[in-house]
């Protein structure tokens, strides 16, 4: 990226505008939901990028811890509150209340909460969790993967990456998928590029990690992954 642009990995809900000339690449949850563009089709201003549809897909990882871990009965969701709304929430337990699960939800605000909540949830019976996507957790991945590993406490990641990185199990867009508006970087004006939309979503599962959980994962699971860390 050149020194006119500007990148904005998952910026917080809501934004300022920074500036009124330089362009800006965003890559959030929902980029007119936000307010960060007008339209998908017609950003105006000076801003496009993303919406990848992040906490609508923290259902699709619920359900697919829940069938990595065979027998599961307590899981958990660590939560950022100043990004998952009490609707989602509620959401993910009445799925998981359907499935005769129950789900505790531990909720932070800053990363050095997230060692506790953790802690918490592994103190609660919990048996998986769920880290459901938000910025403050994605970049406190590290923390999270060593806390979990520490508890051997089976984790779900929003991006398949983060198995790479560690994690048991990963699912969503790829991270590259969000920075391919290469027109900004050739003079072409934000408002005239549309806002871009994941295609496709990857589930990567780690191998190494599950058999430092003393997990075995179903073959089922296995055989819908499109990647498997061995």
């Amino acid at each position: 990226m050149d020194a006119h642009s500007k990148s904005l990995l998952f910026p917080p809900k809501p934004i300022g505008r920074a500036t009124a000339t330089i362009p800006i690449l965003g890559s959030t949850d929902d980029m007119v939901g936000s307010g960060l563009v007008n339209s998908l089709a017609h950003p105006g201003g000076n801003t496009t990028g993303t919406s990848i549809f992040a906490t609508e897909l923290d259902g699709k990882r619920q359900e697919i811890l829940i069938e990595a871990v065979p027998g599961l009965r307590r899981m958990a969701a660590l939560a950022d509150s100043n990004t998952t709304t009490d609707a989602n929430l509620h959401a993910l337990q009445e799925a998981a209340r359907a499935r005769n699960i129950e789900l505790s939800i531990h909720r932070i605000a800053r990363p050095e909460e997230i060692a506790a909540a953790i802690d918490a949830a592994k103190a609660s019976g919990a048996a998986a969790l769920n880290v459901l996507s938000a910025p403050i957790l994605f970049n406190s991945r590290q923390i999270i993967m060593q806390r979990v590993a520490a508890l051997r406490l089976p984790a779900i990641y929003q991006f398949p990456e983060e198995a790479g990185e560690g994690g048991f199990v990963g699912y969503g867009p790829r991270i590259v998928q969000m920075f391919r508006c290469v027109k900004l970087l050739r003079g072409v004006k934000p408002a005239d590029i549309p806002v871009e939309q994941p295609t496709k979503f990857e589930l990567a599962i780690n191998l190494k990690t599950a058999k430092a959980l003393g997990l075995t994962i179903p073959e089922s699971v296995l055989q819908r992954a499109d990647e498997v860390i061995e």
